[in-house]
């Protein structure tokens, strides 16, 4: 599949362009930015990639590729993968996969229209830490789980300038949007679509303009309740992992070392790709329990196949539960889902 990556921020370098580089069935045709440090970052790391200013010239040269990835600022995100789609592109794209789950419904109607492939790029159900507890959920070795907590909280006390940090709604910039829609989507891929959500959503420091603290409490069907933190403003973050079930209980702390093994340039895949340090392996009431093998790679892998990794039907059900979180923030009440 020939691809475009559309965008080149942290998103476009770190978690995109080394999978599409890497992964067999996809060919890393062009990167699309304007930016000239950016430019020649792509240059360097990537020089049989094409450099392409404009998304509109992706759009002229439709017939040239095959897939787009869009990890452009979030207020793009929906518009993009909607050209994308008109033009006869599957598109893979990051979170938030749209501003609304109206606006997320439209575009699943969309792809299916049209024969495409629609992936939202939730890679975090590829987290070591996450695929453990998946695996112990589905195993039983909790038993029944009545409490899934889950974290990602961290200590940044200066706003850092952009969009992220913008006051304007269009630009979605709040930490429910960043990385709430991803506690939110791990939460819906263990105990599936919550039937009622409570939010507490704020802004603490004083220079922030965007949301840069939250809590949501989601109530599944099985009765099991999942709290979920998301703070730019913890100096002292609780565990990542705090699951609850009738017969034992999972703890964990410390982050997946995927994002900075990224972040530093590494290449995914190789030996030890993902690897936890036993040091960092969580417990199982009080056994360690080894830290299964975060793996990134296999979602490009599905799409290199033809296969949507992440349901849509997920992301739309992601966008329903931020919108009732507002909701809920804004009121003090449980929102119900129909």
């Amino acid at each position: 599949m020939r691809t475009a990556l559309i965008g080149y921020g942290l998103g476009g370098a770190a978690f995109h362009a080394p999978f599409l580089s890497t992964t067999p069935g996809l060919a890393f045709a062009a990167v699309v930015t304007g930016n000239p440090d950016r430019r020649a970052e792509v240059a360097a790391r990537y020089p049989d990639v094409e450099l392409i200013a404009s998304v509109d010239d992706v759009w002229r040269r439709a017939d040239d590729f095959d897939l787009v990835v869009v990890t452009t600022p979030n207020r793009f995100h929906a518009a993009h993968a909607r050209t994308a789609l008109e033009y006869g592109l599957n598109a893979v794209v990051d979170k938030p996969f749209a501003a609304s789950a109206a606006e997320a419904r439209e575009l699943a109607e969309l792809a299916e229209s049209r024969g495409l492939l629609l992936a939202p790029f939730h890679n975090r159900r590829w987290d070591g830490d996450f695929r453990t507890v998946a695996r112990l959920v589905r195993e039983g070795a909790l038993g029944d789980v009545h409490r899934f907590e889950s974290r990602f909280e961290r200590w940044r006390p200066e706003v850092r300038e952009g969009w992220k940090e913008s006051s304007d709604p269009a630009d979605l910039g709040s930490i429910v949007f960043d990385l709430g829609t991803h506690l939110v989507d791990q939460a819906v891929a263990l105990f599936g679509r919550p039937t009622g959500v409570y939010a507490e959503v704020r802004t603490l420091r004083p220079a922030a303009h965007a949301h840069d603290d939250a809590f949501l409490a989601l109530t599944h069907p099985s009765g099991a309740v999942s709290h979920l933190w998301a703070s730019a403003l913890a100096a002292a973050p609780g565990p990542r992992f705090r699951v609850l079930g009738s017969r034992s209980a999972y703890l964990k702390h410390g982050m997946d070392p995927q994002e900075e093994a990224l972040k530093a340039g590494a290449v995914p895949g190789g030996e030890g790709w993902g690897e936890d340090p036993v040091d960092r392996w969580g417990v199982l009431g009080s056994e360690p329990v080894r830290t299964e093998a975060g793996a990134y790679q296999e979602f490009y892998a599905a799409i290199a196949a033809g296969q949507a990794p992440v349901p849509v039907a997920d992301a739309i059900t992601g966008l329903e539960v931020v919108e009732a979180a507002f909701e809920s923030a804004r009121t003090g009440t449980v929102i119900s889902l129909a």
